[in-house]
């Protein structure tokens, strides 16, 4: 199975599947399947721009709206995770996974999926301390201060990460597990990237959970992006020296080492996304614990046993079949000659692919609830009273500003 790797798509879809279309023709392979590690942007349209974290004199539409509208169709099977500059609220729709366009899945905010029988597992977002023993607290219409926590990485999503026991191939994160600098080529990434040495000498170039679901999954293939360059890395481990091949991609822009394919031992096929086993039986042993207020989940309130998820999930399979619920659109498609009005907010949508999942999982549905305990009085912002946080200064390496004609101050912060 050959597949294709990209780092930060910035919402550029029809440039990646140009340049793959034009490695098929020129080398005469095939591609099965397209992995992107973040910053997908999936904007269907003018009001998703205002869930996304880009500062409004950049925002634009780019092109991911012709897949969603069914104007245009992915040419390979698509699966990508969020980074830190996404359209949240629509991400937040499909927090358990699902289909994004057709032929486009996301994986959701943590994630397992099987591509023939290959394991595709993933954690979207970036590693922030502060934020990261939090729950969900976020609610649309999102904040100037929401729309840059959302995408923090949070405990619980990497806690059902770490319930995983059976091999996983392939892993996605966004920013880099820390310490994964150790197992390249240091000198010639900082000959590129000189500001990272300090943070690197510090320990806090990458994402901790990271470097956690490193230790324990133990991938043969590991993947990211965010830091705008391409590093590879190998790590071995000792538990069982298993070896784990990591590669950071770029953006795409011409001239940037955006891509990579790969080709992995795969079954005959038919190579087709699949739902995970084992990941659903995680999903409904830990749903009734999702924490949606500034605390974390309670796991004390977890009853059910893996076994017993397991041999649920094992015969709902069995009856239904492990295909992903079909895709449907939720929100308008984009109208270039009709612009929407600004100001006005269209509320929460509820997607049926969401919606499926959980009954079929006999799950309730919790995205938009509004907990009790949500008060004014429990912001998230009167936990640190006499501290500072930085929202602005921790989201896009400083080398982004050179891709832009006007610097923003809030881009050129880091």
């Amino acid at each position: 199975m050959r597949i294709a790797v990209e780092g930060c798509m910035h919402g550029d879809l029809d440039n990646v599947y140009a340049t793959l279309l034009h490695l098929q023709e020129v080398q005469n392979i095939k591609i099965d399947l397209l992995l992107c590690c973040g910053d997908f942007q999936a904007v269907r349209n003018e009001k998703d721009l205002e869930s996304l974290n880009v500062p409004p004199k950049f925002r634009s539409m780019n092109s991911f709206w012709k897949y969603y509208s069914g104007e245009k169709v992915a040419p390979f099977p698509t699966i990508f995770i969020g980074g830190n500059h996404e359209a949240s609220n629509y991400l937040w729709e499909l927090y358990y996974g699902g289909w994004a366009a057709p032929q486009i899945y996301f994986l959701g905010f943590a994630g397992v999926i099987k591509f023939g029988n290959i394991r595709i597992g993933g954690l979207s977002g970036i590693y922030k301390s502060h934020h990261y023993n939090m729950g969900h607290y976020e609610k649309l219409p999102y904040s100037e201060q929401d729309i840059r926590s959302i995408y923090h990485v949070r405990e619980y999503d990497v806690h059902k990460l770490l319930q995983i026991e059976e091999p996983i191939d392939i892993f996605l994160s966004h920013d880099w597990p820390v310490g994964i600098t150790a197992g390249g080529d240091l000198k010639a990434l900082l000959r590129q990237k000189p500001f990272f040495e300090q943070e690197i000498q510090e320990g806090t170039l990458g994402s901790k959970p990271a470097a956690e679901l490193l230790g324990k999954l133990r991938p043969p293939y590991w993947f990211s992006a965010h830091l705008h360059c391409k590093f590879a890395a190998l790590v071995q481990h000792e538990k069982d020296g298993h070896s784990t091949k990591f590669l950071a991609l770029d953006k795409c822009l011409p001239g940037r080492n955006f891509l990579q394919v790969i080709e992995i031992e795969s079954g005959p096929g038919p190579h087709e996304l699949q739902l995970d086993e084992e990941w659903l039986a995680i999903t409904r042993k830990y749903n009734a614990v999702l924490p949606l207020t500034i605390r974390n989940a309670n796991y004390n309130n977890v009853h059910l046993g893996i076994e017993q998820c397991r041999q649920f999930v094992r015969n709902k399979l069995q009856t239904r079949g492990s295909k992903p619920f079909e895709f449907v659109q939720t929100a308008p498609c984009y109208k270039p000659s009709q612009p929407v009005a600004d100001g006005v907010f269209h509320g929460f949508y509820k997607n049926p692919q969401t919606e499926a999942l959980l009954q079929f999982l006999e799950l309730e549905y919790l995205l938009n609830k509004m907990p009790e305990s949500r008060k004014p009085a429990a912001s998230p912002a009167s936990l640190f009273s006499g501290c500072s946080i930085d929202y602005y200064g921790e989201d896009i390496p400083i080398d982004d500003t050179e891709d832009f004609k006007e610097v923003d101050p809030e881009y050129a912060q880091e």
